[in-house]
């Protein structure tokens, strides 16, 4: 199944090879797979949640905002992205990894210096970039994207910024000591419906666009008491004292995090090109559609970024301490059901994506077709599964940058030959082009540096399911055209998921399967006990 060979040990912590087939190997096995489906379980029924409130709350927004003001908002935030690259110094995904690490091994003196020494960095930056994004915000806005819409909201995209970046790092110092549970609950189902309330009230005051903004600040600072409670709790007493100086940072953290900052840099590149370049070849109204329809592009991924959430620090656990092919079946196992589960969705929002884009209103019908392109790139990029993460938790995060360094050259030369030919269209293609290369580029490289690839014959049983949930997908489409969309859509995507797991069980599950299956179950039965959600 996996090269064991081509994969090097870490670190002096190395344990020995696990025997495959032996009993410890398949009771660390299902170990690490329960954990992973318990945890990822906890954190896609937050997303779950997040997405369907989210959708009906883009609803509302596009219908009382309008495409203009939503564009206004996309160029807003593509600058507070910007920034949000250097603000972030690599810190936050440096916590997963390194958190830990030092938990793991016992060095509290060495947590203590990263979590104080961390913070002390991120509130200097962010109050030098904050009073950088009031001076230069402006300028950019009027000379680049040609209009001043945005400049009157620029104080409010600075607090963004500055409360984005301390949330993203305290929920990630959360995954790093293994709470991913705690701090869904916090991001998913306190902050959606906090910030939906805010943006209710203030944009029915009168508000509007500013409202919306506003409403997003005072959630953000209601995430951020809740994230460091949490954190407050979760950390050893004897890291919580200020009487001392801080632990440096040592090298291998500094080295880490400079790559992860330069992935940053790349990963704006890439995710950011298309609506700059909307925003400097046409117009805010444009940027508003292609906005909206990538908005529900990023659903489709969303079962790999829940295992991805709490499989990060598995990867680092089990390569640090050499066990390859338990990493290896994990991978496997894992990319299956990702992308197995993955399909019925994607396959929705293609063959459904007029009606859906329709639920917007009239004016953001004709970007159904980026919706289209878009989920058939997010749908490679889940059959490939966790590679790119593989690669960055297992110390290769210099061939994952190397990729990136080429694949945002490739989307920025893209986006500059298609979209003034086929303008938002173009954008979605160079999008899915970018996204389906760098991850044959990642699968290469897990595959040449860890001996790992997801791939085996039981990928043959997922024909039937898919076959299956098409056919009834069709008829779906066919029979119920002149049903409201979203009654529609909602349909499909029932019938097309329990036509999936029912042909997927009557096939029969094997015995990793198996494992899954019951974790999974085990978990939504016992889904918000006092264990896993108290805060």
């Amino acid at each position: 199944m996996t090269n064991s060979s081509a994969a090097k040990p870490l670190s002096e912590h190395s344990a020995p090879t696990l025997e495959p087939g032996s009993t410890t190997h398949v009771n660390a096995f299902r170990q690490q797979m329960g954990n992973i489906s318990r945890h990822s379980s906890v954190f896609l029924a937050g997303t779950v949640f997040t997405a369907i409130a989210g959708y009906l709350f883009k609803v509302y927004l596009a219908r009382v905002l309008g495409a203009s003001a939503l564009g206004v908002y996309t160029l807003g935030m593509t600058i507070v992205g910007f920034l949000g690259i250097f603000n972030a110094l690599g810190l936050p995904k440096s916590a997963v990894r390194f958190v830990a690490t030092y938990c793991g091994t016992g060095q509290l003196d060495r947590l203590r210096g990263f979590l104080g020494r961390s913070l002390v960095l991120l509130l200097g930056c962010n109050l030098v970039l904050g009073a950088l994004l009031l001076l230069v915000g402006p300028w950019v806005t009027v000379h680049f994207y040609h209009t001043t819409a945005v400049s009157e909201y620029m104080w409010l995209f600075a607090l963004i910024m500055v409360l984005g970046v301390l949330n993203t790092f305290f929920g990630e110092v959360l995954v790093g000591y293994k709470a991913v549970a705690q701090r869904t609950v916090i991001t998913s189902f306190i902050s959606s419906p906090t910030a939906m309330m805010f943006t209710f009230a203030l944009v029915s005051m009168g508000f509007g666009l500013r409202g919306y903004i506003l409403a997003q600040v005072l959630s953000a600072c209601v995430v951020l008491a809740l994230l460091i409670m949490t954190v407050w709790k979760r950390t050893p007493r004897a890291v919580r004292t200020l009487r001392t100086r801080f632990p440096p940072l040592e090298k291998s953290l500094v080295s880490f995090s400079a790559a992860v900052f330069s992935l940053g840099l790349l990963g704006f590149l890439t995710s950011t090109a298309d609506k700059v370049l909307i925003g400097f070849y046409l117009d805010t109204r444009s940027v508003g559609r292609y906005a909206m329809a990538s908005s529900l592009v990023t659903f489709v991924p969303v079962l790999l970024q829940s295992v991805n959430q709490i499989f990060s620090p598995t990867i680092a656990d089990l390569y640090a301490r050499n066990q390859h092919e338990l990493l290896g079946r994990l991978f496997q196992t894992l990319t299956r059901w990702i992308f197995g589960l993955t399909i019925p969705m994607a396959l929705v929002l293609m063959l459904f994506a007029p009606a859906l884009m329709g639920i917007f209103g009239a004016d953001f019908v004709a970007a159904w077709p980026i919706l289209v392109i878009g989920t058939l790139g997010q749908l490679i990029n889940c059959g490939v599964g966790s590679a790119g993460t593989l690669l960055l938790m297992s110390g290769n995060q210099r061939s994952l940058l190397m990729i990136q360094t080429v694949m945002a050259i490739l989307m920025v030369v893209l986006n500059l030959v298609l979209i003034p030919r086929w303008n938002i269209t173009g954008a979605a293609i160079a999008a899915a082009i970018t996204v389906s290369f760098s991850n044959f580029c990642y699968l290469y490289e897990v595959r040449k540096k860890m001996g790992l690839t997801p791939y085996n014959r039981s990928y043959r049983r997922l024909l039937a399911p898919v076959f299956g949930t098409t056919i009834a997908i069709l008829l779906v489409r066919s029979k119920f055209s002149e049903t409201p969309g979203w009654m529609s859509v909602a349909l499909a995507l029932v019938l097309g998921y329990m036509v999936f797991l029912a042909i997927a069980i009557l096939l029969g599950l094997d015995a990793d399967d198996r494992v899954i299956a019951k974790a999974v179950w085990s978990r939504f039965r016992g889904m918000f006990s006092a264990e896993e959600v108290t805060l």
